[in-house]
């Protein structure tokens, strides 16, 4: 016996975010799995066609703001590893394909009721730990918006399917959205547990299987949610998790014959080069590979001489200082009129020197340690940098401490001139730079009018940048899901014609006309 039914997709609604103030029940639970990580220093394996594997050797993860705590130990992949990764992908491929679309996005709603539920506790504490993000820094990312990416997924998807192509009561014309022939390459960075969430998980929706490369801070999170999209029925080589050498990984993948995509988000350096490396091997590939990569920005405030003081510095901090800066869409610059600057800019100083920065574990600090040591030379260098030149003056922050954690002041860099180079290079930390004007002549993917140029969200903001900041396909919404699709027309003719001559080839005199 069969049923038939037309199922449709929940309309959803964004994941509400809990405060984990002192009076909130939920910061008890927390702190106590946070704890629990802190000594556990959990192992995380690659996942590979359902199989939990280790490779040759193993790697420590430690946390940005306690250099000592190694928070977890991960599988060094190697050229088989990888390999193997890519053919468990094949192997799934047709069995997922046919898989319907309902019974996909029961997967990843299943996943988002998990991380509404039992596994968020985890999945935050992992993210403070391996990110060094404050526990509010977390909640919106690694919870809240993992869950919305997932549930808007779903119903874009659905709506996306339901877009059927007109009929003229002759035939019946349908469309078909196929998964793309081959694998999908997903690489999320260090900044944003949900986009570990999302990369390989909107291919995945649309029929693909997946090969998906985190970066090595965000492993133990990502290994989290690997367990979790398992445990909400996902079968196994529908993703396939490797670590280890980001080369070696892309010098196997972008020179496989099945590449059929590519969903990116990091640098636009690391994304140029990879589209360089696809187009230079594009006779390889059995199809044109879909590149879909967000990559670096260089966001600024505009304030205008009628803007609110206050609403101003709490736009500036929260959205050049938030997460240390370590956002694409931090707000790095700010251009402001002179006559408000000279009003707000001592207030500006004494609220960032105030702010109080140390290790997430203490829920009184506004912000943690920048990723790595690498990071931390690079800020303290443009730092030092702009204390050197006479169109730039250091006047709040300014200073590092590497003796425990990489912990870099938040730090504000008055600049007199308009094309000074901190004003034109990404710097990805607790940089920001003030261009104070004397007229608006100045002006993007996104654009926020009386608020900070972070914290899109999904279903309310589709986030993307064009240009050199991506491919601008929209995160969170159709546009991103439309490109992991090959659509096939179908079209089924009631009565089909059997004769080839049509009426105009009728001799005259046939029809009567001399």
């Amino acid at each position: 016996m069969t049923a038939d039914g037309h199922f449709q997709v929940p309309q959803p609604t964004n994941e509400p975010v809990r405060s984990y103030s002192p009076s909130d029940p939920h910061r008890k639970s927390l702190k106590s799995r946070l704890a629990e990580l802190t000594d556990a220093r959990t192992e995380v394996p690659m996942q590979i066609g359902g199989e939990r594997r280790w490779g040759a050797s193993r790697g420590d993860i430690r946390a940005p703001h306690r250099h000592e705590l190694a928070i977890a130990e991960y599988a060094v992949g190697g050229a088989k590893d990888i390999d193997d990764a890519i053919s468990a992908a094949l192997a799934a491929r047709k069995m997922w394909a046919a898989t319907s679309f309902q019974e996909r996005a029961a997967v990843l709603l299943r996943a988002a009721a998990l991380l509404a539920g039992p596994w968020r506790d985890s999945i935050n504490a992992a993210t403070m730990l391996g990110q060094s993000k404050t526990v509010h820094q977390a909640e919106i990312d690694a919870a809240c918006e993992t869950i919305d990416f997932w549930r808007y997924n779903a119903y874009f998807g659905d709506q996306l399917l339901r877009n059927q192509p007109s009929n003229d009561g002759t035939a019946w014309n349908r469309l078909e959205y196929r998964p793309l022939e081959g694998f999908i390459f997903a690489v999320s960075p260090f900044n944003f547990t949900s986009i570990a969430g999302n990369l390989p998980t909107a291919p995945m929706l649309m029929g693909n299987t997946v090969v998906f490369k985190p970066a090595t801070q965000t492993l133990l999170v990502s290994h989290f949610l690997m367990e979790l999209l398992l445990e909400a029925g996902m079968p196994p080589g529908v993703i396939n998790m490797v670590s280890g050498s980001a080369a070696e990984i892309s010098e196997k993948v972008l020179h496989h014959r099945e590449l059929a995509g590519i969903h990116f988000t990091g640098s636009t350096e690391v994304f140029q080069n990879m589209w360089r490396e696809v187009g230079q091997n594009i006779d390889r590939y059995r199809t044109y590979p879909r590149l879909v990569g967000e990559t670096g920005g260089k966001d600024f405030v505009m304030a205008h001489e009628s803007a609110d003081a206050d609403a101003l510095r709490t736009a500036l901090i929260r959205g050049a200082f938030e997460y240390q800066g370590q956002k694409c869409s931090a707000a790095s610059r700010a251009y402001i009129p002179q006559s408000m600057w000279k009003a707000m800019k001592h207030d500006l100083v004494d609220l960032v020197d105030a702010i109080p920065q140390g290790d997430v574990a203490d829920f009184r600090n506004f912000m943690g340690a920048v990723i790595d040591g690498r990071a931390y030379a690079n800020h303290m260098n443009a730092i030092e940098y702009a204390r050197k030149q006479e169109s730039a003056k250091v006047i709040a922050g300014g200073k590092g401490d590497d003796k425990v954690g990489w912990f870099i002041r938040p730090t504000v860099i008055e600049i007199t001139d308009p094309d000074f180079k901190l004003l034109r290079e990404e710097l990805f930390g607790p940089i920001l730079t003030v261009y104070p004007y004397k007229r608006l002549r100045f002006a993007a993917g996104n654009f926020y009018i009386n608020d900070k140029p972070t914290g899109a969200v999904v279903g309310l903001q589709p986030f993307g940048g064009a240009r050199a900041s991506g491919t601008n396909d929209k995160a969170g919404s159709f546009l991103n899901l439309i490109r992991w699709v090959s659509p096939r027309v179908i079209k089924e003719t009631y009565a089909p014609a059997t004769d080839h001559r049509y009426p105009f080839m009728e001799d005259d005199h046939e029809r009567g006309a001399l």
